[in-house]
């Protein structure tokens, strides 16, 4: 089962195939390295040379945003099982790592609602309010109304979920869908 952007467990299954797809890359340059040893013309040697410096590349696309999301793990079922109930009446994203110009920002859990979204970062490195700010320019930008609101504290972040209202009670202009689908597509 393929877990996609926005759902519980995305972080661990993404880390997990990016690893494997970057280990298998290491391998086929080692592999072309190894057989370059082997050859006997100089032709085929510098095929393999340069065969194994093209397959660099996508190593690298692989292997850069691993090591940029590597100690960002999926939460814990506890907060998942805390989240889910509100899964009816809002739009919940889980695992989400947005990065901008100055930070790394998790987001283990993201309510889209149509008074704002309302982010969960475990991470106390993150400077919440310049992450709001960024994440809000990056809404702007794209001409989605609302505002963010980034919360650091587990269970202000779930007083929050409790106090919105189910998103029904409010006009459908389709807004709630198009910041979901912003935030999946600025999320690694």
């Amino acid at each position: 089962m393929k877990t996609q952007k926005g759902d519980y467990g995305y972080r661990n299954h993404n880390r997990s195939v990016r690893l494997f797809i970057t280990l298998l890359l290491i391998a086929g340059i080692l592999a072309q390295l190894a057989w370059r040893f082997f050859a006997d013309n100089q032709a085929l040697k510098n095929i393999l040379t340069v065969m194994a410096i093209l397959t660099v590349l996508p190593m690298a696309n692989m292997a850069s945003p691993l090591l940029a999301s590597w100690k960002y793990r999926t939460g814990t079922e506890a907060f998942y099982s805390q989240v889910k109930p509100y899964e009816s009446s809002v739009l919940i994203l889980y695992d989400l790592i947005v990065t901008t110009k100055d930070q790394i920002i998790p987001l283990d859990a993201v309510a889209v609602h149509p008074g704002g979204v309302y982010g969960y970062c475990p991470a106390a490195k993150v400077n919440g309010k310049k992450a709001e700010k960024d994440i809000g320019a990056i809404l702007s930008a794209n001409r989605a109304p609302g505002s963010v609101k980034i919360i650091q504290d587990e269970r202000s972040f779930l007083r929050r979920l409790e106090s919105l209202k189910p998103a029904s009670e409010y006009e459908d202009d389709g807004s709630v869908d198009y910041i979901a689908q912003i935030l999946k597509s600025i999320s690694m």
